[in-house]
């Protein structure tokens, strides 16, 4: 056998069990290659390539060429009657039949009301079973389906859709503190003048109806007038469309925020997804807890695309998120099966913790953590206080839609407390010098890349931020600074950039740096994150003032509210004279973290 051939063998002998695929710098292993491969006179490199941190998902299972309705209507055909998604608060249950055929109504709707392949459309709301409904309804429409935070503010909604050319808007008349019509009657007085469902709005131009969810609104068409749209003609179109559909079409953009301060689209398509879903592996007859907003990846890939791909049960705890609810998802029979796996943040989980229960009392197998780094004391908990002994962390970014890294239920308690896992199936990781560029040594830190079938298009209409994310061979900069070990594990070590991640939201100061600095009296301002036991992190703002000028915490805070996103506000606010410079002038952020964790005792 060929020594090429042999490390093929070598591969394809332990794809049963993934982590052993990634096994080669295992020391038998490379003694024995090390032996064949000069023995045949192949190169050093060929065997030793674990030895610098570099792994590669490889597996016998091939991609799946498939689009998002294409999985759906393969799970609908096995498991119709199966349920597909459970909505406690608002006491919604469909099983696949019926969900397929509420899709393929909306869907038609959409066809109907004049929107058409490659439309963008903008979901902004809260976990209700309309987000769920327009996800997969758009998707089989051939519409580019925009996640929208509903934590927008009406000046951040206005980037977001006029970025995108956004056709149409679903929400509900509002959420909490959140008036969703209102803010976009703000944008688009217009709305209340135009015909129904062909506004011509000057800020907007692109726009032409908002589709609300609860109670009817002037100007605007309820999800019922979507449904009744699509006569059967339309139908007729959207089965022909079907033929028509790519798998590599964009199918969803979501916004991640940049360092400029203007978020970015990154977009993903029906590949992306499908196949970060379906490699991302569950065992059969699964029913999940999913307290984690459909807006970010975490909800909308690893559970619609997972609900669509193997057919399993998502179990929605309640529109907003509480804790509480998450609980009594999991735990009482009165909703049917129980949950065995639940998704959630560091944030959530050590939520979850706070309620005493005994641990005989949980029924969850699995909880499946990411979002942001996550202490290893909170997973200590989780299998001990909540009895999950399959506790899983992951590692993902939005431009990777978003499943990267993930461990496995039985790896040992050191590898579950201090890494991410291991390489996902078809996706290429390596760590290198920030510097150099040159990849680093094994359990090296550097800046972790990441190129395979799950990286995005790119950041929608900007050919220039999307350069800088993805280098001309398609490696993916993650901004993320991780270490390899001789298992193939990951081990996040920080963050080259200045990301702050909040209870699972990614903030970047300079968002908003920019926003406080048109505050009268702000002469320079400086955003970092802080420690926080709850949140992981917290917004702390440091503000040089105009000479002469006096301010508050309250009154920044008071000047954020309504503008920014609330999770952008900052927690702490501190006055300063001066900050911490490097000789070039630049301030070092990393030493006035230092010094505001300091002084907050933390």
């Amino acid at each position: 056998m060929a020594p090429q051939n042999l490390l093929a063998f070598v591969n394809s002998c332990f794809d049963f069990y993934r982590p052993l695929r990634l096994r080669l710098s295992l020391i038998f292993l490379e003694c024995f290659l090390f032996f064949i491969a000069f023995s045949s006179g192949l190169s050093k490199v060929h065997c030793l390539y674990s030895l610098v941190s570099y792994v590669h998902g490889t597996s016998s299972i091939p991609l799946l060429p498939l689009t998002v309705s294409q999985c759906l209507d393969s799970t609908v055909e096995r498991w119709p009657d199966r349920e597909a998604v459970v909505f406690l608060q608002d006491g919604i249950r469909k099983n696949f039949a019926q969900f397929q055929q509420d899709v393929d109504k909306v869907a038609a709707g959409l066809l109907a009301l004049g929107m058409s392949r490659g439309d963008r459309l903008g979901v902004w709301g809260p976990n209700t079973y309309e987000w769920i409904l327009f996800q997969f309804a758009s998707a089989k429409a051939g519409i580019i389906l925009v996640s929208l935070n509903p934590a927008y503010q009406a000046k951040e909604v206005h980037f977001t859709l006029k970025q995108v050319q956004c056709k149409a808007v679903v929400c509900p008349t509002r959420f909490k503190t959140q008036h969703f019509c209102d803010m976009l009657r703000e944008i688009c007085p217009e709305i209340d003048t135009s015909p129904v469902g062909m506004i011509k709005s000057s800020r907007l131009p692109d726009l032409r109806m908002v589709i609300v969810t609860d109670s009817r609104q002037p100007g605007m068409l309820h999800v019922e007038d979507v449904i009744q749209a699509g006569e059967s003609r339309h139908h007729k179109e959207l089965m022909d469309l079907q033929n028509k559909l790519s798998f590599d079409d964009a199918i969803n953009i979501q916004f991640t925020s940049g360092t400029t301060g203007s978020p970015k689209g990154a977009t993903l398509s029906h590949h992306n997804i499908v196949n970060n879903a379906y490699f991302a592996g569950l065992r059969p007859q699964v029913r999940i807890c999913v307290p984690v907003p459909m807006y970010h990846c975490f909800g909308s890939v690893l559970g619609g695309m997972n609900m669509a791909v193997h057919g399993v049960t998502l179990v929605f705890p309640a529109t907003g998120y509480n804790s509480q609810a998450n609980l009594e998802a999991i735990q009482n029979e009165k909703y049917g099966t129980l949950c065995n796996i639940v998704y959630g943040t560091p944030t959530m989980f050590t939520d979850m913790l706070v309620f005493e229960a005994s641990s005989s009392a949980w029924c969850c197998v699995l909880g499946l953590m990411g979002g942001s780094p996550c202490p290893p004391e909170i997973v200590r908990k989780m299998i001990t206080d909540m009895n999950m002994k399959e506790t899983t962390l992951l590692y993902g970014t939005t431009e990777n839609s978003p499943l990267t890294f993930l461990g496995f239920p039985k790896d040992n308690e050191e590898l579950k407390l201090n890494t991410v896992g291991c390489i996902m199936n078809h996706t290429e990781a390596k760590v290198v010098d920030p510097n150099t560029g040159e990849i680093v040594p094994l359990g090296t830190p550097g800046e972790l890349l990441i190129r395979g079938s799950c990286v995005m298009h790119g950041y929608w209409d900007d050919p220039e931020k999307t350069s800088q994310a993805i280098c001309e061979a398609r490696w993916y900069r993650t901004g993320d600074t991780a270490s390899l070990n001789s298992l193939g594990y990951c081990r996040i070590e920080g963050r080259m950039k200045d990301m702050i991640i909040r209870g699972g939201e990614n903030i970047y100061p300079a968002e908003i740096e920019q926003f406080l600095y048109t505050h009268p009296k702000v002469q320079e301002v400086q955003v970092v994150g802080v420690k926080d036991e709850r949140l992981g992190e917290q917004v702390c703002a440091c503000i040089r003032l105009k000479e002469g000028q006096t301010s508050s915490t309250e009154e920044i805070r008071a000047f954020c509210k309504g503008q920014i996103s609330h999770f952008k506000i900052p927690h702490y606010v501190f006055f300063v004279d001066s900050y911490p410079l490097t000789a070039s002038g630049k301030i070092k952020k990393n030493i006035l973290q230092e010094r505001m964790e300091k002084k907050l005792g933390l």
